[in-house]
Formats: C-alpha cells, sequence, structure tokens
C-alpha cells in the first residue's frame, strides 16, 4: 500500500493474495486430514476451527470493500491478521494430552 496510499486496485490484488493463502491452507489441512482419517488427532485437533474457515469470508469482504472504502478493507486485512497473531493451542494441547494418556 505505501506508495499507491490505499489505491483500491492494490488493496484489491492484496486481498486476492491473502484470499488464496487462506484457500491454500485449507486444501493443505483438509489434505491431512484426509490422509490421516475424519477420527484421527489432528482432525480432533483443528475441531470447528473458528479463524480457518472466517478468513476466506472476510478477506472477500475486504476485496469487495475495497472498491467502496479502502479504509474499510484495509482494517478488515489487518483484524484478520491480528486474529491470526493469537496463539492457537489446540494441537500443542491435543498432543500433549493424547502424550499424557500413553
Amino acid at each position: 500500500m505505501g506508495e499507491n496510499h490505499f489505491a483500491p486496485a492494490t488493496l484489491t490484488v492484496y486481498g486476492i493474495v491473502l484470499l488464496l493463502a487462506g484457500v491454500a491452507y485449507w486444501v493443505l489441512q483438509s489434505s491431512l486430514i484426509a490422509a490421516d482419517g475424519r477420527h484421527s488427532v489432528l482432525a480432533h485437533a483443528i475441531g470447528r476451527d473458528f479463524k480457518g474457515k472466517s478468513s476466506p469470508p472476510l478477506y472477500c469482504a475486504g476485496i469487495a470493500a475495497s472498491f467502496w472504502n479502502p479504509w474499510v478493507a484495509g482494517g478488515i486485512y489487518v483484524a484478520v491478521a491480528l486474529m491470526w497473531l493469537i496463539p492457537d493451542r489446540r494441537i500443542e494441547r491435543t498432543l500433549t494430552k493424547k502424550a499424557d494418556l500413553v
């Protein structure tokens, strides 16, 4: 955004890149769960995956908002980034419980 001063086209392309990264994350996660089975430790640890499922729609909202109000689009992108900065300890917690049981 820097030199472009939050130009709509720049924010749109940035949002598309973020959306594709989110979709790639979902594909990787789904492939790993499919390889181990729906009742695997990873599938149990992932659970409902609020952050993973809410990110792509938020990115789409940011892409749409980039044509209407670039600052709103930037705010949406920052909100999703802040959501992912909060550590997610589901996998670590599940593996620790499994190790304690063994």
